[in-house]
C-alpha cells in the first residue's frame, strides 16, 4: 500500500469516528470501562486492606489460606475466571449474572488479592523500632496500629497502588468475552459496521481506543505522583 493509499485509509477511518454518535459510543464505551474498573479498585482497596493484615497474622493456618489464595488468583487467567464467573456460576447454581456482575466479581476478587500483598509488604516495612517506640510512649497495640503505622502504610502504598489500578483498567478490556460492550467491543462494531476491511483503517479506530486508555492512565500517573508529594 503506497503512502496515498495509506492517507486514505486513515481518513476515512478517522471520517467514520466523526460520523454520527460513533465518537460518542467510543466515550460510552471507555465509560463502561472506567465504571467496572472503579467499581472493583474500591471493593479491591477496601477487602484487600484487611485481606493484607491477615496476611501478616501471627496464626500460621490463617497465613497459609491467605496465601493460597493469593497464589491461586495470581496463576489463574483473568479470562478464565471471568468464564468461570460468567458461565460456571449460572449452570452450577441456576442463576442469572450480567457481565458486568462477572467482571466487577473477578477483578474485585483479583484486586483483593494483589492488594492485599501490597498492605501486607508495605506492612512488613515499617521498622520494629516504630512498634517499641510506640509502647515506650505508653500507646496500646491499637493507637499504634491506627496512629503510628497506619499513616505510614498508606503512604506507601500510594504509588503501588496506582499501579494496581492502571493495571486493571487495561486488563478490563477481556470483558468484552462475556458479554460486556465497552469500548474495544464498540470499536469492533464500528470497524464491522463501517466495512473497514483495510487493516490501516482498522488499526487508526483502535489508536484512538489506545489513545483512550493512555489518557485515564496517565492521569492517574500524574495523580499518584502529585499525592505522594503530598503526602
Amino acid at each position: 500500500m503506497g503512502n496515498t493509499e495509506t492517507f486514505e485509509a486513515i481518513k476515512t477511518a478517522f471520517g467514520v469516528l466523526a460520523k454520527g454518535k460513533n465518537l460518542a459510543r467510543l466515550f460510552g464505551g471507555m465509560g463502561v470501562t472506567i465504571w467496572i474498573a472503579a467499581v472493583s479498585v474500591f471493593i479491591s482497596i477496601f477487602l484487600g486492606f484487611f485481606f493484607g493484615i491477615a496476611m501478616n497474622s501471627k496464626n500460621k493456618f490463617v497465613r497459609a489460606l491467605c496465601a493460597l489464595y493469593l497464589e491461586f488468583m495470581r496463576i489463574m487467567p483473568q479470562m478464565v475466571l471471568l468464564f468461570l464467573a460468567y458461565f460456571g456460576l449460572t449452570h452450577a447454581f441456576d442463576i442469572s449474572i450480567s457481565g458486568e456482575a462477572a467482571s466487577i466479581l473477578v477483578f474485585a476478587l483479583w484486586g483483593t488479592a494483589e492488594m492485599g500483598d501490597l498492605v501486607r509488604g508495605a506492612l512488613q516495612s515499617i521498622p520494629r523500632h516504630q512498634y517499641e517506640s510506640g509502647r515506650a510512649i505508653g500507646l496500646t497495640e491499637r493507637q499504634i496500629f491506627l496512629y503510628v503505622i497506619l499513616p505510614q502504610t498508606i503512604k506507601r502504598l500510594v504509588p503501588v497502588s496506582m499501579n494496581l489500578i492502571t493495571r486493571m483498567i487495561k486488563t478490563t478490556s477481556l470483558v468484552v468475552f462475556v458479554g460486556v460492550i465497552e469500548v474495544v467491543k464498540i470499536g469492533q462494531q464500528i470497524i464491522e459496521a463501517s466495512r473497514l476491511t483495510i487493516p490501516t483503517a482498522s488499526i487508526a479506530v483502535y489508536s484512538v481506543i489506545f489513545f483512550m486508555y493512555f489518557i485515564v492512565c496517565w492521569s492517574l500517573s500524574l495523580l499518584a505522583d502529585k499525592i505522594e508529594k503530598q503526602s
